[in-house]
């Protein structure tokens, strides 16, 4: 996934925190906690994803004391590794792959991990109405010279080299381009050839069309377009074990990553910030000098613990989102070296509905296949899954595979909402994200994650060590 989908976010990114929900946001009382309760560090980090693995990493070679609060037992976030219990090999189908850049490969050459190109499974690659199990012809889809639109895309990027450094540090008045939808944008450049690649390619993000263009230019970023037409680029880990990366990071935090952990309270004040989090050992208080929040900032996964003021809880209670699934399904009864992709023939550029099914994909190993699944909006993991079976099932009968021991069964699945976090047209003319921006800093507080750069691991990582902190340390 990028797989520079969602896959490249890793290919992001950024992770999935629903942290215990408490009514009291105040003041915290440092006479409830003993002495061995209390821990003292320089930054206290919310999230143990992508981007708070990586600050806390970077911030101990700086020399700073950290504390990472992760509700999960994993660090990791988005990062999803299947380990085949049958064959004892592994592969990645959350992040998936990274770009050749100089953070990263400097990231997993501290911890001793080597990477190669990224390899994509050989194999048919079939495409099906997956709405009705119509199985369709790949020269039955609309044509056009992909190249071309590509190329013609990458010369639209070069217009705004800021949007992939600089986080969404925007002009005023920002483009008028930008805030297209990116069907019309796609349209007004003749770009219409693109369109079901670039839906292939940056999975999750709800409705591609009516997105509007700078979120789509954001996660379709110039060094994912120059991987497409090269055909090289794409870095991933050697033994095919992203996950890898945070093991070895979470041995390196030791008593300093607080994992199965929920936050229930945050206060700033003028001279320090302190959290109150749930552990597995019973309450603790980090007392800290900064907080860097690294979870998605939507008003209702922070309003629970933090003390939001007014300008806080106006910019983030302005975010919407869309959802995203990853899975793995044994014995699906698809043949194991071929992928499925989902299209819609009668609809523009033959990009299908959602919610549905992105994909389903062959991983290389026996019986195994990836399945990847967007919602513009908000549906329960029981529906995914009901949806994902009938409709492989579906399809497993109109093709008339052949009989496979077993039945159809998930041995992974994960729900990575909130995805993608948007703001209206209108938020974004009026000035959005040089308000948000002005939250960096402010009350001992900064910010981290997809919804400052976008939901690439690699992006994050750039963008986090030359944005953010310089600023930190400063």
């Amino acid at each position: 996934m990028a797989a520079i989908d969602f896959r490249h976010c890793f290919l992001s990114f950024f992770a999935l925190f629903l942290f215990t929900i408490t009514p009291a946001v105040g003041n915290v009382n440092e006479a409830e906690f003993s002495e061995s309760d209390i821990i003292t560090r320089d930054v206290c980090i919310i999230g143990g994803g992508s981007s708070g693995t990586y600050s806390a990493i970077r911030l101990q070679q700086m020399g700073k004391s950290v504390a990472v609060v992760e509700k999960e037992s994993v660090l990791g976030g988005h990062v999803n590794t299947y380990f085949d219990p049958v064959t004892g090999e592994s592969f990645d189908y959350g992040v998936i792959s990274f770009d050749n850049i100089t953070v990263v490969r400097n990231y997993f050459d501290h911890f001793g991990i080597k990477l190669a190109p990224l390899v994509y499974n050989a194999g048919p690659q079939q495409y099906a109405d997956f709405a009705n199990a119509t199985f369709v012809s790949a020269s039955a889809l609309p044509q056009g010279n992909l190249t071309a639109a590509l190329i013609g895309y990458g010369k639209q990027l070069e217009k705004y080299p800021y949007l992939f450094t600089k986080g969404y540090d925007l002009p005023s008045p920002v483009p008028a381009d930008l805030l297209l939808s990116y069907g019309d944008f796609i349209n007004k450049y003749n770009l219409q050839a693109l369109a079901y690649t670039a839906f292939t390619f940056i999975q999750g993000v709800g409705n591609l069309l009516a997105q509007p263009t700078l979120y789509i230019m954001k996660y379709f970023a110039p060094a994912t377009l120059n991987n497409i037409l090269t055909g090289s680029g794409f870095l991933t880990t050697a033994n095919h074990d992203n996950h890898e990366l945070y093991e070895k990071a979470l041995a390196e935090l030791g008593s300093s990553a607080f994992i199965s952990s929920n936050v229930t309270q945050i206060s700033r004040n003028n001279d320090s910030v302190r959290v109150v989090i749930s552990t597995t050992e019973g309450r603790k208080l980090i007392r800290a000098s900064q907080l860097l929040i690294a979870i998605q900032p939507k008003l209702s996964s922070l309003s629970g613990f933090l003390d939001l003021d007014a300008e806080e809880a106006s910019l983030l209670g302005q975010f919407n989102n869309s959802y995203y699934w990853d899975s793995v399904v044994r014995n699906s009864g698809v043949p194991d070296n071929t992928s499925i992709n989902n299209v819609d023939p009668a609809a523009p550029f033959a990009l299908p509905p959602l919610p549905g099914i992105y994909s389903i994909g062959s991983t290389g190993l026996p019986g195994l296949h990836t399945v990847y699944y967007g919602s513009p909006y908000a549906i329960s993991n029981e529906e995914v899954k009901s949806d994902i079976l009938t409709t492989i099932a579906e399809l497993v009968k109109a093709a008339g595979y052949p009989p496979v021991n077993g039945t159809a069964e998930f041995v992974g699945f994960n729900d990575h909402r909130p995805f993608e976090l948007t703001v209206s047209v209108d938020a974004i003319k009026a000035g959005f994200y040089a308000r948000l921006n002005g939250l960096q800093g402010r009350r001992k507080t900064w910010w981290t994650g997809a919804t400052w750069q976008a939901h690439d691991s690699s992006q994050i990582w750039n963008w986090t060590e030359y944005q953010l902190l310089p600023k930190m340390a400063a």
